[in-house]
């Protein structure tokens, strides 16, 4: 079963400093085990992501020292300050045995829903958004969250693929999917189309 809350942590890094970045988050993520945590590299851009399930809300309070930890140890290697964000799960219409998807990619797909559309905006997505998903080959896990807490409230999607990225993205780029963002863009997206934002990672690390 998908986590029922996510924690997503991102920060960019210096250029020539990824790797050795990587290998100080591993050590971290050694010395403090969680069941599903796990850590991507960003395929454009010098940024690492981490997602982190937790037993709810009730469970981020507990990570402070960590985070602390973990502000210390890559702070020499930093382009950017930590982004962090809580996700509750909504749906999922390609589940997960996992707590997240067992891939070898994920794409974070977020999006900023007017709140008064909200209830259209999910029925209109199971019959579209949803539609293509389940229908695609290339998309291995497909689930649906939502903001806690975050400085990019809205809706995010967390898709897992094995498929190489560019098999995977044209799923979301041919002339039916363009349509669709143009109606979500048109009904339902606050600031229209541009309020779609999508992020390819590659899986550099995980605690089983």
């Amino acid at each position: 079963m998908p986590a029922d809350t996510l924690v997503v942590t991102e920060v960019p890094v210096l250029e020539d400093s990824v790797e050795s970045a990587i290998e100080t988050w591993r050590k971290h993520n050694a010395a403090h085990p969680a069941p599903g945590r796990s850590l991507y590299r960003a395929l454009e851009g010098d940024t690492l992501l981490e997602l982190l399930p937790v037993a709810g809300l009730g469970a981020v309070a507990g990570l402070r020292d960590q985070w602390q930890e973990l502000w210390t140890a890559l702070t020499p290697v930093l382009a950017g300050d930590f982004r962090r964000q809580v996700l509750e799960f909504v749906e999922a219409p390609k589940n997960t045995d996992d707590l997240i998807p067992d891939t070898a990619y994920l794409q974070m797909r977020h999006v900023e829903v007017k709140p008064p559309v909200f209830e259209a905006y999910r029925e209109w997505r199971d019959q579209t958004i949803f539609d293509v998903v389940r229908g695609a080959d290339e998309v291995e896990v497909f689930l649906a969250y939502h903001s806690v807490l975050s400085t990019e409230p809205g809706v995010m999607f967390v898709s897992g693929f094995n498929a190489e990225p560019a098999a995977y993205t044209a799923v979301f780029t041919d002339e039916r999917y363009q349509e669709i963002v143009r109606q979500a863009g048109d009904r339902y997206i606050t600031g229209g189309e541009r309020g779609l934002y999508t992020k390819i990672y590659a899986r550099v690390d995980a605690e089983a």
